[in-house]
This record gives structure tokens, sequence and C-alpha cells, in this order.
């Protein structure tokens, strides 16, 4: 079952998944459970057009639907809340990434790549980045 993070359930999650955005302020994750416990998450920034971010599965339920799923609920939700597209930012090293991504639809949105270089501070702490970022994009139909 996919549902909106709820703050009591933070730690649980937080144990065995990054939420690397939590406190970023712009939005909201969803998380997969198989009962009480967390499968994967991702995370959707209400900015405009809508980016999903921070899509992790635990390394035990990969290949089993866990990011599809969570794709689709965050397409589901963005289509109720009158979004026409949603964007990610992928690196053009992660070739599973954007193969998943690529299968569900999203296509160059036609932003140039972007550089990444330097020091991110992220809630689990500081990581150090030098990558090269492509934007892909899926237009959504109506709910």
């Amino acid at each position: 079952m996919i549902r909106w993070l709820e703050p009591h359930e933070v730690t649980a999650v937080g144990s065995v998944l990054g939420l690397a955005r939590l406190y970023q302020g712009n939005g909201d994750y969803l998380v997969d459970w198989d009962g009480g416990e967390p499968r994967g998450h991702a995370h959707v920034a209400w900015t405009d057009p809508p980016e999903l971010q921070d899509l992790e599965v635990r390394s035990e339920f990969r290949r089993r639907g866990v990011a599809s799923s969570l794709i689709a609920a965050a397409e589901a939700a963005c289509r109720r809340r009158g979004s026409s597209q949603l964007r990610v930012t992928v690196s053009t090293r992660n070739d599973h990434a954007r193969a998943l991504y690529e299968g569900r639809g999203f296509v160059d949105a036609g932003v140039p790549p972007r550089r990444v270089v330097g020091t991110i501070d992220i809630r689990t702490g500081p990581i150090e980045v030098d990558d090269l970022l492509v934007t892909l994009e899926k237009r959504l139909g109506e709910p």
C-alpha cells in the first residue's frame, strides 16, 4: 500500500530509507508499505511543474514493481492537484534509473544538462557531488 508519510512514521521509515528531503519544505513523501514495513519512498516537490525526487527502494524489495508503483502514485497525486506534467532529474551515469523513467513514459524535457559539483547538505549529512544531470518529463493525462 502506498500512502503519504505521516509524522509519526518518520522514525520507522528513516531507519531504513534516507528521507534526504524530509524537511525541504516544498513537498511530501509517498511511502510504499508491506504491512508495517516501508519498502520504498519517493518525494514529490510541489514546484511548477512538480518534480519527482529521492526515489529509493530498499535492496531486498527491488525488481518487484515498487519503484513503478511509487511513480504511478506520484503521477496520480499530481493529476489530482491539477498538474499536467511531472519532471525528474537523473544522472547521466544512472542507466537503470533512466531506463525506469523512460519505460514509464518520461522523455527528454529539452532542458540543457546541468553539472552539479560540490558539497550538498541533506538531512542525512553532507555529500560530495560531481555529476551531470538530465531532466526528463512526462505529460499526464486526465485523472
